[in-house]
């Protein structure tokens, strides 16, 4: 056993839905503008500008449960509803017809946004870790292995603030689909098991506000709701 000269970090991880067991989690990849009305909502065309991608740390992942803390500098926290893939195999420059042999499971994550901070990267050409990759910045539900619900290529997706519609989209709408997107990712990094990908969001991506409940899920895969909490002190 190794030696370490400072106690090791905890293994980042997500629940599973078939028992006590939790799924660890590698890496976590974003994909952007994946539905084409979000695509045009953020003043972006779907038609000229395909996907791209971005990461989180592992352990920005935490439950989509209970409460979780409004993040430290920021006025514009967002959510960004999305299917999550997880990957319980790996592989390099992997066809999209082999891509869904990696996958263990799915669930629903909640792309967590420091909007004013992006918007602020953006306008300086400056990368956006601050605004994607902070704490808790990834709630997400338990992982539900594909002998539970399939690879599930259409269904709706939504998210709800206090009850009222926010996000409504549907899986089939996604301009890559998910055997798409792992390949894509596979021909830049070497893929592994305990990697997750964050799909990509629909329409609606708006602000949340200390006190509010949110809640959503992807029809056939799961649901969650969670409380947002006081805001982190500076």
């Amino acid at each position: 056993m190794a030696d370490y000269v400072i106690p090791p970090p905890c293994q980042a991880s997500v629940p599973v839905s078939n028992g006590p067991a939790r799924f660890p989690i590698r890496r976590v990849f974003c994909v952007g503008r994946n539905y084409a009305a979000h695509a045009r909502e953020m003043g972006k065309d779907p038609d000229r500008e395909p996907p791209f991608f971005f990461m989180k740390p592992a352990d920005a992942v935490v439950d989509a449960a209970g409460t979780i803390a409004y993040p430290s500098l920021t006025s514009a926290l967002h959510h960004e509803i999305e299917l999550v893939v997880a990957l319980g195999s790996g592989g390099r420059d992997v066809a999209p017809g082999d891509a869904l042999n990696l996958v263990w499971g799915y669930g629903v994550g909640v792309d967590l946004t420091r909007r004013d901070l992006q918007d602020e990267a953006k306008r300086l050409s400056r990368p956006w870790d601050w605004s994607k990759g902070f704490d808790a910045s990834a709630p997400c539900t338990p992982i539900h292995p594909v002998a539970e619900v399939g690879h599930p290529e259409a269904g709706e997706i939504w998210l709800r603030v206090n009850g009222d519609l926010k996000q409504r989209g549907d899986l089939a709408e996604l301009i890559w689909s998910v055997p798409e997107v792992i390949s894509a990712i596979s021909t830049a990094v070497d893929l592994a098991a305990g990697d997750l990908i964050f799909s990509g969001t629909p329409a609606g991506v708006g602000p949340m506000q200390p006190g509010d409940v949110v809640s959503g899920g992807a029809a056939g895969v799961a649901e969650f709701t969670f409380t947002v909490g006081p805001p982190v002190s500076p």
